[in-house]
């Protein structure tokens, strides 16, 4: 039996990723004695395993994946994700032909993970946006889904704590749809960008477009600098590991920080099967993990616990934790336990060639590119559909199509030549709200297992007609945009409109145990906490009660702190 095994925790967070580090963290600063459990490997920071220092002709097979891989069905969902299916981080993700799950043939489900000390957190995209209160409202205001029991005025001081300590670049640019927050110097935008936002300052003073808000340090940060966490490079090797933790991660900011209070207990390769629940009491006592290696299982004891592991393996632990007095699956007296998956969703947006700048270059590789945020949070007259979307993209300078780049010539010829600057293009691509669909399920599934017996989860998931008419505007709009913004030889990147809209390719996934007011319609309250069991917890995407349009980890990162905190409170009180 391990130290682990003998000793009780005053709490136990399931899962090191972007959540579970920010728990870890505020409850080992509050004095509490953490046990973080992994089932994936453990990794300092840096690693060995980082490839960010290596040139491109230093990785193997420079960076591509070998064919082997894919004749033998390995990484399959990875592979159809493309631009990040690269050799040199491919160790960051999972192999989904080690571990499986399942979905019906005609309704594939996209699910990137990471299992090693630090999660996904090694790997996300880094964009950082506060919801705003309209965002909160949106269920509230047709009805779909369970409504929000919170607001914007309850996360605001907890997403400026999240932002104070992880370092978040940006600017302050005023809008009611897209709250400011406390930021760091902003990137750039490239030439391009800024004579396209310009120009629609002008035209489309509604539709405005922003530098992205990322959490790449990009300039000397306190709470980063005691740390050791340095300046951004602006190499964009970001996926491959950043010796210099010039982005925010668990691996490289949260879970140092609990280190340093001498409170915490890190514990990997080790799968948590099910919640220990003491009916008599209405409590959970512990978690039941299998040492992987060994295959060995053991029970660790907590006075809570925290469930971070992923929205989807949080919803699958909770699923698996049934039995006497919970049939259907822990904390489910409501029955929505797995309903309400959402994801964002794309497959449309535009490009095209900005003109005049022939002469203008970029230097760098700047981690982020540009936002326009969702401006159709009240439904405009083009809509026939329910919420809206925003868009991400660049400008990008098309070097393949340099005039005769290829041409022979040596001297003063051949450097004139190269003095002329390639056409830039502009891309934007659109990101979709899912409305919230109580039969979008994950469940167990009935026969099939993982090596160790554990039932796999089943995802039962798609887009409906509201989000197949959202694309087609999609493509409308952004086409729309660029015109406006100066753009010529624009192009719609349309789908066919009744093509399948499958969740996951945005690695966003979220909800199956939605927070409510209502513990008939919900499974946890305002504070992240189970209805039906006061010290169990969970705090990652699997609470979200709908999906708006940013990228969701900010707001993530503040729930996290901010059910931290409560439920510190209420074990202090005595309450649990």
């Amino acid at each position: 039996m391990t130290d682990e095994a003998n000793a009780e925790f005053d709490a136990i967070v399931v899962g090191s990723g972007i959540t579970g580090g920010w728990v870890a963290k505020e409850l080992c600063e509050r004095g509490l004695k953490v046990l973080v459990v992994e089932r994936g490997r453990h990794l300092d920071h840096p690693s060995p395993e980082y490839t960010d220092f290596e040139a491109p002709w230093e990785l193997e097979y420079r960076g591509m994946v070998p064919d082997y891989l894919a004749e033998n069905d390995r990484y399959e969902m990875l592979r159809r994700k493309r631009h990040i299916y690269r050799n040199e981080h491919r160790q960051f993700f999972v192999d989904d032909a080690e571990h499986p799950y399942s979905f019906p043939d005609d309704r594939p489900f996209m699910w990137t993970r990471g299992y090693q000390l630090g999660g996904r957190s090694l790997t996300w995209a880094r964009q950082c946006y506060r919801w705003s209160q309209k965002d909160f409202d949106a269920n509230h205001k047709d009805g779909y889904g369970s409504p929000w029991p919170i607001g914007y005025d309850d996360l605001a001081p907890w997403y400026s704590r999240v932002e104070a300590f992880a370092g978040i670049s940006g600017n302050a640019d005023g809008l009611e749809n897209l709250p400011d927050g406390d930021f760091l110097k902003p990137w750039d935008m490239s030439a391009a960008e800024e004579q396209v936002a310009a120009k629609l300052r002008k035209e489309r003073p509604d539709r405005p477009m922003i530098i992205g808000r990322c959490a790449n340090l990009t300039e000397e940060h306190g709470p980063s600098n005691a740390l050791g966490r340095g300046v951004c490079q602006a190499r964009n090797r970001c996926s491959s590991g950043c010796a210099y933790g010039a982005y925010f991660s668990s691996l490289s900011a949260t879970l140092p920080a609990a280190r340093l209070t001498g409170n915490l207990t890190v514990v990997t390769d080790a799968t948590v099967e099910s919640i220990v629940h003491d009916k008599d009491r209405s409590k959970v006592t512990g978690v039941r993990v299998i040492r992987t290696a060994e295959a060995k299982r053991e029970t660790y004891s907590g006075k809570m616990v925290f469930l971070n592991a992923g929205s989807l393996n949080s919803v699958h632990l909770l699923l698996n934790s049934k039995g006497e007095g919970h049939p259907a699956g822990l904390a489910n007296s409501s029955g929505m336990l797995g309903a309400y998956i959402m994801d964002h969703f794309g497959g449309s947006g535009a490009s095209g060639d900005v003109p005049g700048l022939d002469d203008r270059y970029a230097f760098g590789r700047r981690p982020v590119g540009i936002y326009v945020p969702n401006y159709r949070h009240d439904q405009l007259e083009d809509a026939d559909f329910l919420r809206g979307f925003g868009f991400q993209g660049s400008a990008q300078q098309r070097k393949a199509e340099r005039p005769n780049a290829n041409a022979p010539g040596i001297g003063k010829e051949l450097w004139e030549r190269g003095q002329k600057g390639p056409r830039w293009r502009m891309s934007l691509f659109m990101y979709g709200e899912m409305l919230p669909y109580k039969d979008n399920r994950a469940t167990l599934h009935p026969t099939k297992t993982d090596r160790f017996g554990i039932p796999l989860l089943h995802m039962d998931c798609e887009g409906r007609e509201n989000e197949k008419k959202m694309r087609v505007q999609g493509a409308k709009d952004a086409a729309d945009l660029l015109t406006a913004g100066g753009c010529v030889n624009v192009r719609e990147i349309a789908p066919d409109p009744d093509a399948f809209v499958m969740l996951g390719e945005r690695t966003h996934e979220m909800g199956g145990a939605c927070m409510g007011a209502d513990p008939k319609s919900s499974v946890v309250n305002g504070w992240c906490q189970t209805h039906d069991i006061p010290n169990l917890f969970v705090s990652d995407g699997a609470v979200m009660a709908s999906c708006g349009t940013s990228n969701p980890s900010l707001t993530y990162m503040a729930l996290s702190a901010r059910a931290a905190h409560h439920a510190a409170d209420l074990l202090q009180e005595g309450q649990l």
